[in-house]
């Protein structure tokens, strides 16, 4: 082999990692993008072998950006304990090969994000980075300040609701918009539940923050049997810390907060919710 050869071959050699590690996160983007394209008998096994294929990724930023995607997409509907173990396994790798330094104050989305996985959908971690550790705790605070919220917001008809008048009922707080298709897909179930379990004392409070005739327009006199509220200047979303929709508080007959749903939920789900409660089917 003369050395011009060999110089060729050693550059290709160096060359072909790089190579495919590029196409491999190009696919892994263009997975991300179809996920929620593919059936949802398939969507588990499909995210543990995505979450695979993010983890083999070289370590950077960008590794990072796709494990927090990933953990948002897994989230919407029951996708199982497996494949959030999964998802949370590979943003903990992520995060331990590519620490996210925190601009001021502010903790970085993905360790909030790995926080609020561990702590809503009961998987584990690793993770012992300061940031997440900060996370975890914000999340137990806002849990506590959740069970101290009071407000009073209008329905469609302008009657004013207040949730402290409530108390007795089991009282299920979803976060909504009509932009927001997730919100849609599980819209036909709290609308079933919240029939079904009204004679036993629950009550499903819809909290959007778009104006009235934009959330008419959408409903279009429909028999939408929860009661939606308008929260046009988002004060309620605040007090209860909500960063994305659909987000779903159930509150106990004495309004101590007994479950959270970080993200959209089959009737299975929203049974199982509601089964931490005296409610019977």
């Amino acid at each position: 082999m003369n050395l011009r050869h060999f110089g060729l071959v050693v550059a290709i050699a160096i060359a072909t990692p790089l190579l495919h590690a590029e196409v491999k996160a190009s696919q892994v983007e263009n997975q991300l993008h179809n996920l929620r394209s593919v059936p949802e008998d398939q969507k588990p096994a499909t995210i543990i072998k995505l979450a695979a294929d993010i983890k083999s990724l070289p370590a950077n930023a960008q590794k990072v950006s796709y494990a927090d995607a990933l953990v948002h997409m897994s989230t919407e509907g029951d996708m199982g304990k497996d494949a959030l173990q999964a998802v949370a396994d590979t943003l903990t790798a992520a995060l331990t090969e590519t620490p996210v330094k925190p601009k001021g104050n502010k903790v970085p989305m993905p360790y909030y994000d790995l926080a609020k996985l561990v702590h809503y959908e009961h998987v584990d971690t690793t993770m012992t980075d300061p940031q997440y550790v900060k996370s975890a705790q914000m999340l137990v605070d806002n849990d506590a300040a959740v069970e101290k919220v009071d407000f009073t917001l209008k329905d469609l008809k302008g009657k004013k609701v207040t949730l402290s008048e409530l108390r007795g009922k089991i009282v299920m707080v979803n976060f909504w918009a009509t932009w927001c298709a997730p919100c849609r897909v599980e819209m036909q179930d709290l609308d079933a539940l919240s029939l079904y379990f009204a004679p036993q004392g629950l009550v499903v409070l819809s909290i959007t923050d778009e104006e009235m005739f934009k959330v008419g327009s959408f409903l279009g006199g429909t028999k939408y049997f929860p009661t939606v509220l308008l929260d046009p200047d988002g004060r309620v979303h605040q007090q209860f810390h909500v960063t994305g929709i659909p987000n779903t508080f159930l509150l106990g007959r004495d309004g101590k907060l007994l479950a959270v749903a970080i993200d959209q939920r089959t009737r299975r789900q929203f049974l199982a919710m509601l089964s931490q409660t005296d409610l019977h089917p």
